[in-house]
């Protein structure tokens, strides 16, 4: 398919040049993160609540109860995850908690729990193109998942959310697909699939779209008969394994936003489907097609009519939160509600994606190799573009469907450039084929208009969380010296308040709990009467701000009447009473009389 030539010590050594260079990046990304680690300085919210999460469960806390009690007391917030991406950083904090202790034991396994699935994500994409491009061009894969700057991130120390190992079993559950050995890949698309769709959903249409090839293998060819039973067996199989050992008390109920009753039913099934229609003597590939249309439209009435309430979004939040939260939140905008700085960063790599799959299908059409795998990867990396004119939350998944076009597009292009007698044509050539393959082609625009506008910059930092001086450990210090209490702040502050100090919060930006995440809202947006009821409601002692961080608008910051408009400018009730806190602190805080 390319123009490479061939290499023996490349291919007969990408194993130890992928761990190698996983160990090389490990270290760099370690060694720039220490002041962050030192801090544990998890700046996301939900690597925040990550760690409360690990915490309660080696604190003794049932396995199937995901209940985070320091929210929304007394009751306690319900969390929509499972156990299975605790598991590492568990096992990293008991294994090093008697050499380190248990400050340092937790740092160090935040930092070095993500690195695991960087590893398996980096070996699964030089499988990839290996096996769909040359078995020599699983640098240029690598060099592509380096530059992708929206992908990378996931994978980054103290980066402990789940995301990253979502990334890394579709990558492998890809492998699995382009895998010439049709057993071996129909099972290790199969279980990747499962494994992703126990720790959450959110990969649930690229995984669904990697079935739908996988049968579309079979109609194409009845060989792949072999590659669809083990798909199927795997999927249902591993599905039903994780729900048993990793669905909470809360997922055992039929809820549309995790594997409860209503996916595991619907997988099972399409398990179950395949592995018959494989057994089906179907010898024409008109008779194959008809069959296994007729079974995905079974499969889908039967999920519309038995599952009727999950057919929309799955967090089914009120139509109040949807407009107060929801829909501000930044990853949940479309493409073309991005600054444009931003929208061409997340595009970049998904473009130079696509022009190197379609080079790669011109090319495997004129030869008749690997065209159908590549086909299916290229549908796949199309799929994930249209999505971010949905959500942009798709990006990483995109810029991962896109490396493999990627890898195809600068096997093409590097090798022309190098074969110039002239110098500059040949170092310039190389340096322009890497820019086009990697996409910091982007980089040149930016770089050709560095002004930015008010409007961009606060569209950059919409819904991004908390600020970095919201989130530091030296500013909530003296907060986590007070008696334990129960702390009003806003949802993006409450998962970091609760992992630095012992004090409880109310609201964390998770769905389930929409009623606690009104209260929030309502209190800071209302009049001071409506906040005392919030915190009347809740036993609040305390009430927190960090004036300046992300998302004030949405508390009613620019309503000089509302509650948090009142305390950023230092005009409280008289049933708050003002905390002293050092002269440098981020924060202002109130203790209710």
């Amino acid at each position: 398919m390319t123009e490479l030539s061939d290499n023996i010590w490349l291919k007969d050594r990408w194993k130890s040049g992928t761990l190698a260079i996983w160990l090389a990046i490990a270290l760099l990304m370690i060694f720039a993160q220490l002041p962050a680690i030192e801090a544990l300085a998890l700046g996301d919210t939900d690597d925040n609540l990550r760690m409360a999460q690990v915490r309660a469960l080696l604190g003794g806390q049932p396995w199937y109860d995901l209940i985070q009690y320091r929210l929304a007391p007394p009751v306690g917030a319900d969390i929509h995850w499972s156990h299975l991406p605790d598991l590492p950083i568990a096992g990293l904090i008991l294994l090093l908690d008697p050499l380190i202790g248990t400050a340092a034991a937790e740092r160090w396994a935040v930092a070095l729990a993500p690195l695991l699935p960087f590893a398996i994500g980096l070996f699964a994409i030089a499988l990839i193109a290996r096996r769909i491009v040359a078995p020599i061009a699983w640098p240029l894969a690598l060099l592509a998942t380096l530059c992708a700057g929206i992908l990378m991130p996931m994978w980054m120390p103290l980066r402990i959310d789940h995301h990253g190992w979502q990334l890394a079993m579709l990558a492998v559950a890809l492998a699995g697909l382009v895998d010439p050995k049709r057993a071996r890949g129909g099972v290790t698309s199969g279980i990747a699939s499962a494994l992703s769709l126990t720790i959450g959903l959110e990969m649930l249409a690229f995984l669904a779209l990697i079935g739908a090839a996988t049968a579309l293998f079979w109609v194409r060819d009845r060989a792949e008969k072999v590659r669809i039973s083990r798909y199927g067996a795997s999927l249902a199989g591993g599905a039903a394994f994780g729900f048993a050992l990793f669905a909470s008390n809360a997922n055992r109920a039929p809820v549309c936003d995790a594997l409860s009753p209503v996916w595991l039913s619907a997988i099972v099934a399409a398990g179950a489907l395949l592995v018959l229609l494989a057994i089906l003597p179907l010898g024409d590939w008109r008779a194959r097609l008809g069959i296994g249309a007729i079974a995905g439209g079974v499969l889908a009435l039967g999920f519309a009519l038995i599952w009727p309430d999950c057919l929309g979004r799955p967090e089914g939040v009120s139509a109040e939160l949807q407009a107060l939260w929801l829909d501000n939140v930044q990853e949940a905008r479309p493409l073309y509600r991005q600054s444009w700085r931003k929208a061409l960063l997340i595009v970049a790599l998904p473009l130079s994606g696509l022009a190197g799959y379609a080079l790669g299908i011109a090319q495997s059409w004129r030869k008749h190799e690997r065209l159908e795998p590549l086909i299916a990867l290229a549908a796949l990396a199309f799929a994930s573009f249209i999505l971010l004119f949905w959500q942009v939350r798709t990006a990483p998944a995109a810029q991962l469907l896109a490396i493999p076009g990627a890898t195809i597009l600068g096997a093409w292009l590097l090798p022309r450039w190098r074969a110039s007698a002239q110098i500059l044509p040949r170092v310039g050539g190389s340096v322009a084929a890497v820019a086009l393959m990697t996409g910091l082609w982007a980089v040149i625009p930016l770089i050709a208009f560095p002004e930015e506008t008010e409007e961009d910059v606060a569209d950059i930092s919409a819904g991004a969380g908390d600020m970095p001086k919201c989130s530091s450990a030296a500013g909530l210090a003296p907060i986590a010296g007070l008696p334990p209490s129960t702390i009003l702040t806003p949802i993006d502050l409450a998962p970091r308040l609760i992992v630095m100090t012992h004090h409880r919060g109310i609201a964390g930006p998770y769905h389930r709990n929409g009623e606690a995440i009104l209260d929030v809202f309502h209190g800071f947006r209302g009049n001071m009467a409506r906040l005392r009821e919030t915190v009347a409601r809740y036993d609040v002692g305390y009430v927190l701000l960090c004036p300046g961080m992300s998302g004030e608008g949405h508390y009613g910051a620019n309503d000089p009447d509302s509650s948090f408009a009142r305390l950023n400018r230092g005009a409280p009730p008289d049933w708050l009473e003002p905390v002293a806190l050092p002269a440098n602190s981020p924060f202002r805080l109130w203790r209710v009389r």
